[in-house]
Formats: structure tokens, sequence, C-alpha cells
């Protein structure tokens, strides 16, 4: 059973509703909205669309024509007051190859720059540790990951990219994250993947989901070109 004062609901539009898990954004937090989206996933919510997961809450659509606001809230209360948090991680480990740096990784230099490391060791500790998945958003397929250490953390650009290759491993802040799909944006850009992180015609057509852990395997340009050679065909 949950201590709910840290939990509170609030409307989003006319046929959504947001469970927001406290204010803050950590593992613990994310674990529980994770176990909780899960749950929903099991429960039969008359009228409920569709629920999407955040870094600290869950957005959940319904249909207005089968239930009301207050009447979903209540479900959702009732479900907490029985729900237990999964102390188990179910999350996959998935190793996600990188090519760090040249082309790939035009910011590479810059965030080296920034904390005085050499590109070699900001390689080194980007591909250390075992990162969370907080949440896919922003992109279909893009993953927002936590556990990045503060001796690479850094802001983003001040100047947005017009597009970012698909593939890229980036870093914003406290956060790293791969674009899944080629679109702007303003993270700092050190290295790419060949792994198609989004596939519409798969089923679920993301690679990695929330609570997944994510493992950067550095490699070698030709290693890159190959992996992706045999991606495409």
């Amino acid at each position: 059973m949950l201590n709910g004062s840290s939990i509170t609901f609030y409307p989003l539009g006319e046929a959504a509703i947001v469970i927001q898990f406290g204010e803050t954004i950590d593992e613990q937090t994310n674990r529980l909205v994770v176990s909780f989206s899960r749950h929903i996933e099991t429960c039969s919510i008359p009228g409920m669309i569709e629920q999407v997961p955040s870094l600290n809450s869950i957005t959940l659509f319904y249909d207005v024509m089968q239930q009301n606001y207050t009447e979903i809230e209540q479900s959702l209360r009732n479900m907490l007051r029985t729900f237990e948090v999964a102390h188990t991680d179910a999350g996959r480990i998935v190793e996600i190859p990188v090519c760090y740096g040249g082309d790939f990784g035009p910011d590479l230099s810059h965030v080296a720059d920034y904390h005085n490391l050499s590109e070699e060791e900001v390689i080194r500790i980007h591909a250390e540790p075992i990162y969370l998945v907080y949440m896919i958003g922003f992109a279909p397929g893009f993953p927002f990951l936590g556990g990045l250490s503060e001796k690479i953390a850094t802001p983003r650009r001040e100047s947005p990219r017009v597009q970012i290759p698909v593939g890229s491993v980036g870093i914003a802040g406290a956060q790293t994250g791969i674009y899944s799909i080629s679109t702007p944006g303003g993270w700092q850009l050190i290295g790419r993947t060949p792994t198609e992180l989004f596939q519409p015609a798969k089923d679920p057509p993301s690679l990695l989901q929330a609570g997944d852990r994510v493992k950067f395997i550095p490699i070698a340009r030709e290693t890159y070109l190959v992996l992706k050679g045999n991606e495409a065909g």
C-alpha cells in the first residue's frame, strides 16, 4: 500500500487526468511511476483510452461518455490503496553500441573542454554506468536516460540544430538520450548508434520501454558501418 500524501491528481483538458507522484525526479519515484503504469495496464478501467508514463507522473486519457473526471479519479485512488510497488527490476538491460566523436559526435570536444577532461575520459565516463530509461517521449522511441555522471553533465546548446541524424547520442543537463528519429534538437551530440530505436512496423515500435536499462558499448567507426549495413540489409 502506498502513502498517498505526495500523490496528487489534476485534470489535463477535458478528457485526461494526471497522477503526480511528488515533485522530485529520481530512480525511486520513477520506479513507482513505471510500476503503477504497468498495474494500470492489467486493470479494467471503463473508458480508459491510453495512459502515458513520464518522469514522475502518469497521464491517463479517457472517454468522457463512459466516465467523468470525478469517477476516473476515484477509480485510480481505489487502485492506489491496494497497489504494491514491484520490488524486482523487471526491466531488461539493452546494450547499445556507440561510435563516439568525429562527425558522429561533433560536441564531444565541447563537453570535454567544459569539464577540463580529455575526449577519451568523457567516453569512458559516459559508457561506464548502466542507465535507467525514465520515460519515452519528445519523439517516438526517444529514451530519457537517468544515471549520467555529474562529471560530464553539460547544458544544452545555446542554438539548437535544425536537424539531428537518427541514432545520435546526446547530453542535456544531467540526462543523456538517443535520437530515435531525425529531428531538430539542442542536445550536445557525443556519438551515434547504428541501433534502430524506433521501427513503426514492429510491435511495439519502440525498442526501449520505461523501466528498461541501457548499457552503452563504445565501438570503432568501422564496426558502426558494418552494423549499420547489416541493419539496412
